[in-house]
């Protein structure tokens, strides 16, 4: 369902580094949808990529071109903060200035009905504490069954959402609560399956010891799923990422997250008779996102390559 006069109305917050190419195919879905506030958010060059300075000003020119009736604020980093950092900054910086927001990266292209689905769904949960996201990616469209226009899940997926400030204040960067969440035997309720239990355990060791990756959605992760939050998924996938490759942060591979075909949502929205989540396709998921299946070669494999690519200056 396309909808071309259709102005959103929520401010959206772009997330932009140094990617001039992708960074401009997703400003001209933002221009398509016209939001009145657009709060642009960049990380700085590195001082040891040649060219990187430039690629970084062009994309700050082609995110804060607009054409349309729309307040611009901006939030630069003058140097190289890395993904986590610039994240969190500039997630922090965004919930200071409004109550919610849609939140898009670079690579992170959505569909026009993604804005309106986001738009309805903050207003109709904006007090719902119960719900702390809405996400614009779904895994399992093909296995969705529901008559209804989106479900209630456990899980949390980043690749274009939205949530308030209410919510982003319960983030936890350190995930303090972890060692005493780990003696609980809470995981066990969190995850029952062993493998999924195992991948995430290993993971927030990682992040609580420090030696996890230099990333900010892990703690996102955590801080849902310690808190009991539910998020909001649609029937049908509404975003694909278009940034994989060596400039990735984190999606060298493509393997490391699949590209799924993008579907425009139906409305009227049809609203779920009960705010229960799916733990089925929760379950189906975790299993397509592969959390726990790795083999211990490929995970040795990836690790490696992350860090070769690190040392090119590919990384961020």
């Amino acid at each position: 369902m396309s909808l071309p006069s259709y102005s959103c109305q929520t401010p959206v917050a772009f997330f932009v580094f140094n990617r001039p190419e992708l960074t401009r195919k997703v400003f001209d879905r933002i221009r398509e949808m016209r939001p009145k506030r657009l709060l642009v958010i960049a990380d700085g060059p590195r001082g040891t990529k040649l060219g990187e300075a430039q690629s970084c000003k062009q994309v700050r020119e082609i995110a804060t071109t607009v054409d349309w009736p729309c307040i611009v604020e901006t939030n630069f980093a003058p140097e190289n903060m890395g993904c986590r950092g610039r994240l969190t900054s500039g997630l922090k910086w965004v919930f200071e200035q409004t109550e919610e927001a849609i939140i898009l990266e670079d690579d992170v292209l959505p569909d026009p009905t993604f804005f309106r689905f986001c738009d309805e769904m903050l207003e109709h949960y904006r007090d719902d504490p119960r719900v702390s996201m809405i996400t614009g990616f779904n895994i399992v469209q093909d296995r969705t069954a529901t008559p209804d226009s989106y479900y209630f899940s456990g899980l949390t997926h980043i690749w274009g959402w939205a949530t308030w400030r209410r919510a982003w204040k319960t983030y936890d960067e350190q995930i303090t609560s972890w060692p005493a969440v780990k003696a609980s035997g809470l995981m066990a309720e969190m995850f029952p399956q062993a493998d999924h239990r195992e991948h995430w355990t290993r993971i927030f060791d990682e992040m609580y010891n420090g030696t996890g990756p230099n990333t900010w959605d892990l703690q996102w992760v955590y801080t849902n799923l310690i808190h009991n939050a539910l998020s909001i998924a649609p029937g049908v996938n509404l975003v694909d990422n278009i940034g994989f490759g060596p400039n990735a942060t984190h999606t060298i591979f493509e393997a490391d997250a699949p590209r799924l075909p993008v579907h425009p949502l139906q409305f009227p929205l049809r609203h779920p008779p009960a705010m229960v989540p799916l733990r089925q396709l929760d379950l189906l998921d975790q299993d397509r996102s592969g959390w726990g299946k790795l083999s211990l070669l490929m995970r040795i494999r990836r690790k490696i390559l992350r860090q070769w690519f690190a040392r090119r200056g590919a990384s961020r």
